[in-house]
Parts: C-alpha cells; structure tokens; sequence
C-alpha cells in the first residue's frame, strides 16, 4: 500500500455545488428546507413507532430502520455543506473524510439491503399471509435488518480503507460537496484500475441482488393483486406497490448511474447532480410516500397528541397487512 505522509497531513477542500450568486443563495436555501422536513419527518416516524405499541410490527419496524438510515444519511452529508458554504472554510480533515465515506457507503448499501428485505416481507404478507407469523417472526426480522446494518458496514470499512490505501499528489480540490470515494479516485497518483473493477463487483451484490429480489417478490404480488375480487384491495395495493417501485427505481438509478461507471467517465457536475437527488431528495420522500399516507401511522399520530383513542387491538399477526 502506498501511504504517503502527503494524503495524511494535508487537508481536502470541498468545492461544494453552490456559488454566491443570488440563484445559488435560494437554491441552498430550498435544500436547507427539504434537510429540515426530512430530518423532522424521519425522526417523528422513527418516534412514533417506538411509542405507539400497535405500530409494533415487522412492517412500520422495516418502516424505522429506513427513516433511521435516511435521518444519518443526510446528517453526513448536508450540515457539513451547510457550515463549509455558510463559513466560507471549505477545507476538511483525512479523518474527516474518511468518516463520511464510511457513513454514507454503510447508509447507502445498508439501505439497499433493507429495501429488499421490505419488499420481501409485502411478498410475505400477500402471498403467504397465513404464514406470515413464522416467516416474519420478530426474530427474523431483526435479523433481517441487522444483517442489512453489518454488511452496509462492511461495505462502509472496505470502501474507506481501499481509498485510503492510496496516494494523493497535486491539487487536493474534491469537486464535490462531501466526500465521495468516486471523487477521489480521480485525484489518486496510483492506478486504481483494479480497485474500479473490485468496485463494479461489488456494486452487483450491493444493488443488483437487492433489485432482483425487489422485481420477483413485486412481481408475485402484482399476480396476486391481479387476482383479487375487491376492486378496492386491488387498487390500493397497486397504488402502494407502484410507489415503492417507483422510488426503488429513482434510488437504485442514481446509485448505478454514480458507482458502476468508470470515474475517467464521470462528469463531476453530473455527480453533484445524482448525488444530491438521493441524498436529500430521497430522505424526504420516503417518509410521504412509505408512511405517511398510511391510515395506521395517522391513527398513531392523533393518538399519541392525545386527539384520538388507542382502544384495545387486534394483535399484529392476526390483522390483515398492507404492503408499503
């Protein structure tokens, strides 16, 4: 490995994506507003399924762990935008750096994963509902998610060590507004070749796999909505099935767009561009399209505001399930 004392006693500078320019002052301010609804809007999701106890089940637990990565993905990356473009001080430490790479590569993959595993237990609960207590136990689920949380993590160490063990030389400009191991691997004195190549591999298990489980797990239940004799069940289930894919599709997109090509043919504002989307704009759309719409979390809020009555329920196994 070629560590070289340069990459470790020097500082990065992030060029960021904003000028001072009156139309870059509102366009900072428009994303400063989508970072505070989604910051609120993921933090009261992840509130409200801890207490409100009939939200205690494997669907809104999914529902949790993905608010929770989407409140740590654009806590990584956006306030560090903020206070570089508000200070003027753009420069940010190898540590620094390496500690982002390493949280958004973990939140990235372990999101992935966990939209698999969500699309997974929709295919449970349509599919296979009388089934679904032992299939979906609580147990399982966790698993589920931890497993999704050790490999994003996996990931996370693997990519930020591979980008360390490089060496660095001439202009120390990343020419993005965080951290982005693509980004850097432009700037690297050594042939990074393999490392691209490792990278596309790595790429196909991280996204490929999840969206494969993610289009035959909605596939059988489109066949199963298809099949159903209430025009009404069917409508909803094609609304909702429809909107998780289509945000699947906005998320994966970008990720595969970013990852999977070669950084000589990357276009740094392209990247911005991409990045930006599915760091900020995705976190917030999330919670409007998974969650709020939802009849159950909007019993749960009036609930908890003490507007509405809890009353006594049916447990969670014995109630019939919605797909996201």
């Amino acid at each position: 490995m070629a560590w070289e004392n340069q990459t470790f006693t020097s500082n990065f500078i992030l060029l960021g994506i904003f000028d001072y320019s009156p139309t870059h002052i509102f366009l900072f301010s428009l994303v400063l507003g989508i970072f505070s609804v989604a910051f609120m809007g993921n933090t009261a999701m992840i509130l409200l399924i801890y207490l409100d106890t009939h939200l205690h089940s494997p669907m809104y637990f999914l529902l949790s762990q993905l608010s929770l990565t989407d409140l740590m993905l654009i806590c990584t990356t956006v306030p560090k935008m903020a206070f570089s473009y508000l200070s003027g001080s753009k420069s940010i430490s190898v540590a620094g750096c390496a500690t982002q790479i390493f949280f958004y590569t973990t939140l990235l993959s372990c999101e992935c994963f966990l939209l698999a595993v969500m699309a997974y237990d929709s295919f449970i609960a349509v599919c296979h509902i009388l089934r679904y207590p032992s299939l979906m136990s609580p147990k399982i689920c966790g698993l589920m998610a931890a497993s999704s949380w050790i490999l994003g993590s996996t990931d996370g160490v693997i990519d930020a060590a591979a980008t360390f063990s490089f060496s660095y030389c001439g202009s120390r400009e990343i020419a993005h507004f965080f951290c982005d191991f693509p980004s850097l691997l432009i700037m690297s004195c050594n042939d990074t070749s393999i490392f691209e190549e490792v990278l596309f591999y790595c790429c196909i298990l991280m996204i490929v796999f999840p969206v494969a489980i993610i289009i035959a797990s909605y596939a059988r239940v489109f066949l199963v909505v298809i099949r159903m004799g209430s025009g009404e069940g069917r409508r909803k289930a094609l609304i909702t099935c429809s909107s998780h894919l289509m945000v699947v599709g906005m998320y994966y997109g970008t990720a595969l767009f970013i990852y999977i090509q070669p950084t000589s043919d990357r276009s740094p504002t392209q990247n911005k561009m991409a990045s930006l989307f599915y760091t900020i704009l995705t976190p917030v759309l999330n919670p409007l399209i998974y969650s709020l719409r939802n009849k159950e979390v909007a019993r749960a809020v009036r609930t908890v505001l003490g507007r509405g009555k809890s009353g006594e329920r049916a447990p969670w196994w014995s109630r019939s399930f919605d797909v996201y």
